[in-house]
């Protein structure tokens, strides 16, 4: 799977020198020429910029990374460069699992070649990435990186700042202990950023004619995540990279006793083999920007499947207990973490040709960090035999440390048992060796034929293009956020920026789907009966909007009986697509996208608190008429969230279709 199955058009040209003949400013181009990567090889640090048909898009920035006593890769290339190669590639790769079944992976590399190592530059037109390689025979430390981003000016930016601050003269540790969840900052200039406080990947900087650039990392393995930090000077307006150091002592504890909490670390980022690939650095780069929302950059640069076999992997939806908190009404048995309740979800699930029900936290016993501790109120193997009668699937929650200490015997015995994945929760780190974790637990569940969902995770960064049976990540400020946030804050808006930011990263686990929906004004917290800010429509917008191969149905299967044709809508669409179009956006007000499954095209709209009319033209989508149904939000939803319209339309020939959006609204339209 995911072999590369070349198009109607390929070529590859090389282009070598010798050392006495070195371009030292040499440049690379995207395929249709818009994008330019100037590189500076010097008699300091390797240096490169990138340019656009509207001007700069990153100024001179330097590329660097410290070995110790085995140098600094990037120093003094002037010299120590040995030859330059220019290839350019026009292939497609196939994406089993994503928003599209095949992806053009268009591109024009150069690669610097170093005695023992190698720097490598890809332009395609929609971004920029660089990596570094190396060639040394024995193992190395990498003390640390320099990944710099300057900017021609002191521009706008959304910057998700990791929640833990810290004071002048503290040290960086607490920063790097984070669930990777927070909401979007909007400043006005990039030196307003904390000089205390590091925000993590994906971050957007706004540039000038309505460009914007959004710097993420792709193929993260066996190496800490990056963040950045304010790199501003009076002359110098810039973001840096800065990394984890390695743990050297850990303790078990956090959260219910499920989590490793850093007590010591190495002066060393990572200590890892001599010869390997490093994590390329993504400049994705857009002139619309509904085109960021449409981005396959981290999906084309990482590492292609290790799992020959995906025929076993299910992706669907899954009904979810936790967010509910297990609140099911008008049955004859008490509600909670039992072997009733559990039934009673099964049995919706299979009602609703929804494919899995999720035990969430509390199967096991708690404080433990044991999986094959089940508390005594669950029947796990009748329960998993109870699912397949009725063709549903179990998937099972565990804590990070509950996990790791036993994955084989865990993945093993609940592989043979019949459960079909896990979510594996509490990470709250991306240093290497969690970063490890990532891998290690989804090359052990491959080989169980498990799936996985990251909670408490650091943003994907390709991993599940390397191993397909990861299916989703949190890495989000998900709707869990909604049973304990005030009014105050607006996730109304969030939802309308993630799909540009964040989602350009890779799959995301939001867990929409609520039936309590709050208008503008309404909404307020609660644990056991948590609802949505803004409309109904706008939850089942977003099953189309977001990536999901596995997707959350929040709420409680009794919520979900009395509403059916929201809930038969949801149990039908699917979570990975044929074909994605992302028709219109902004950044933060809006978005429109289109996805194909077979000949259905489904179409989502959201906005944010501004009331908003959306224009599509179907007849882009090779949409000439059919049937087609209408979820839009009703005339009294800016006052009741609850409050929609569905309609089915027959016809013949059909261009434009305007859509009416309530503040904080959304809509559908189905065409088949």
């Amino acid at each position: 799977m995911n072999r590369c199955i070349l198009s109607f058009f390929t070529f590859f040209m090389m282009l070598a020198f010798s050392a006495s003949a070195i371009d030292t400013s040499p440049v690379v181009t995207s395929p249709n020429q818009k994008l330019k990567v100037t590189l500076q090889l010097t008699d300091g640090v390797l240096i490169y910029k990138i340019e656009d048909d509207q001007g700069p898009v990153l100024d001179y920035s330097q590329v660097s990374m410290d070995l110790g006593d085995k140098g600094t890769l990037g120093w003094n290339p002037a010299l120590n460069c040995k030859k330059v190669t220019r290839r350019g590639i026009r292939q497609q790769v196939s994406a089993p699992f994503y928003k599209r079944a095949y992806i053009p992976d268009n591109y024009n590399e150069l690669t610097l070649f170093f005695r023992n190592y190698k720097v490598v530059f890809r332009v395609y037109d929609s971004g920029v990435a660089y990596r570094f390689e190396t060639f040394f025979q024995d193992s190395l430390e990498v003390k640390d990186e320099q990944a710099t981003f300057a900017f021609a000016g002191d521009f706008p930016a959304y910057v998700p700042y990791v929640v833990n601050d810290r004071k002048e003269g503290e040290p960086m540790d607490k920063l790097f202990e984070t669930s990777f969840e927070n909401q979007y900052m909007h400043l006005n200039h990039l030196s307003e950023m904390n000089p205390y406080r590091i925000a993590f990947l994906p971050l957007l900087v706004e540039l000038p004619q309505g460009r914007k650039v959004v710097i993420t990392e792709s193929d993260l393995r066996d190496y800490p995540g990056m963040y950045l930090r304010n790199g501003v000077s009076e002359h110098y307006k810039a973001l840096t990279g800065c990394f984890a150091p390695c743990p050297k002592r850990v303790e078990q504890g956090g959260h219910n006793n499920l989590q490793y909490r850093v007590k010591e670390r190495h002066d060393y980022l990572a200590k890892t083999v001599g010869t390997r690939t490093f994590p390329w650095r993504v400049i994705a780069i857009s002139h619309q920007d509904r085109e960021l929302a449409d981005n396959d950059l981290v999906y084309l640069l990482a590492t292609p499947s290790k799992v020959s076999d995906v025929s076993w992997i299910k992706p669907g939806k899954v009904a979810w207990d936790w967010w509910n908190n297990w609140n099911i009404w008008g049955v004859d048995f008490k509600a909670g973490i039992n072997n009733d309740t559990y039934k009673y979800y099964i049995d919706f699930a299979s009602e609703k040709g929804i494919e899995y029900v999720i035990l969430d936290e509390g199967w096991a016993v708690n404080k433990q960090a044991d999986l094959f501790q089940v508390v005594p109120e669950i029947d796990l193997p009748m329960l998993v035999n109870y699912a397949k009668s009725k063709g549903v699937g179990i998937v099972l929650w565990a804590g990070y440390a509950a996990m790791d200490k036993d994955m084989e015997k865990v993945c093993q015995h609940y592989s043979q048992m019949g459960v079909k994945g896990f979510k594996v929760d509490f990470m709250d780190r991306d240093d290497q060796l969690v970063v490890n974790f990532y891998e290690r637990m989804a090359a052990m569940a491959a080989k169980y034929h498990l799936f996985v969902d990251f909670h408490g995770a650091y943003k994907p960064t390709g991993l599940s293009r390397t191993y397909p049976n990861v299916l989703n990540y949190e890495g989000v400020f998900g709707l869990e956020q909604c049973k304990w946030i005030g009014p105050e804050v607006d996730m109304v808006t969030y939802e309308t920026t993630i799909p540009f930011i964040r989602m350009l990263a890779g799959p995301m686990d939001f867990t929409q789907g609520a039936m309590r929906n709050a208008s503008q004004g309404c909404f307020s917290p609660s644990w056991s009966e948590p609802m949505s800010q803004g409309t109904r429509c706008r939850q089942l917008a977003e099953y189309v909007i977001f990536d999901a191969p596995f997707a959350m149905l929040c709420d409680a299967p009794t919520a979900y009986l009395k509403e059916p044709e929201c809930t038969e809508f949801i149990a039908q669409v699917p979570t990975v697509w044929d074909e994605t179009r992302v028709l219109d956006g902004e950044v933060g007000k809006y978005i429109v996208t289109a996805r194909r499954k077979g000949t259905t095209w489904y179409v989502g709209a959201i906005t944010n608190w501004e009331k908003r009319s959306v224009t599509m033209d179907l007849s882009a989508l090779g949409v000439n008429g059919g049937r087609v149904t209408i979820f839009t939000d009703g005339p009294n939803a800016q006052l009741k969230g609850v409050d929609y319209k569905k309609r089915t339309l027959s016809v013949r020939d059909m261009s434009q279709l305007t859509l009416e959006l309530a503040p904080g609204g959304g809509a559908v339209v189905i065409v088949e």
